[in-house]
């Protein structure tokens, strides 16, 4: 009996230990590690409970069922091969945080990006029909933020029409549909017309799908030329 209450001691401590660990390194509680990828080496995390971060404390997620938590992991996991270690250590990727529910003041998200804390959080229970491209979406943004310098906004916008203004945040606009457009006109979604890095994360989750990559739109040949060239000087090896 004493043996086994030292080995569930023990196994605590571990637990507790492991947790604190984490904690330490992206400041988001309740996390336990769910997969190591041997291929590019990002550590997946899930939410054991709900969590609460941010400044003001507005970033809120949920915890999820094993089944979902496994169901969803392969569709993860298959996508985020598509990056190699040494491409994600460039752009200060390395944590993949699994919950449901995400939010941010009160606004569901699909994902919540940092680069800093070398983190992605993302939302295992967000619409289907789009959660792969999704994916990218929220990758982008941290290359993005990572290489701010090389995705210029100004050189991006100078590619729409004269007439064209973005809006001043993605949260300043009731654009939000994520439906490809069958008549793109510049643009793969009603999202990719809110703000100019949106509007990127759109092309490049577009192309990573392998969704309308021949499109023979004017302006989307220029986007895509941006992205792809743009991508080569982070890693010349990246394929799209």
């Amino acid at each position: 009996m004493n043996l086994i209450r030292l080995i569930l001691l023990s196994l605590f401590i571990f637990t507790q230990s492991q947790a604190d660990t984490i904690y330490n390194l992206i400041k988001i509680p309740n996390l336990e590690i769910y997969k190591i990828n041997k291929f590019n080496k990002l550590r997946y995390l899930y939410a054991k409970q709900p969590f609460t971060i941010g400044v003001d404390n507005n970033i809120n997620c949920f915890s999820s069922e094993k089944k979902v938590l496994d169901e969803k992991y392969k569709i993860i996991q298959k996508n985020l091969d598509r990056y190699d270690q040494k491409f994600l250590k460039k752009i200060n990727l390395k944590y993949i945080v699994l919950c449901e529910d995400l939010s941010i003041s009160n606004i569901n998200t699909a994902g919540i990006p940092d680069n800093v804390m070398k983190t992605l959080i993302l939302d295992i229970k967000f619409d289907e029909k789009y959660f792969e491209r999704v994916i990218h979406h929220e990758v982008f943004h941290i290359i993005n933020d990572s290489f701010k310098e090389i995705f210029d906004e100004k050189v991006w916008s100078e590619f729409n029409v004269k007439n064209f203004k973005y809006a001043e945040c993605s949260t300043c606009t009731d654009k939000i549909g994520l439906d490809t457009y069958k008549k793109t006109e510049g643009f793969f979604t009603e999202y990719s017309r809110s703000t100019a890095s949106e509007d990127m994360a759109e092309v490049f989750s577009h192309l990573m799908i392998g969704s309308n990559s021949n499109n023979s739109d004017p302006i989307l040949k220029k986007k895509i030329k941006f992205i792809k060239n743009n991508l080569l000087k982070i890693d010349k090896n990246f394929i799209l």
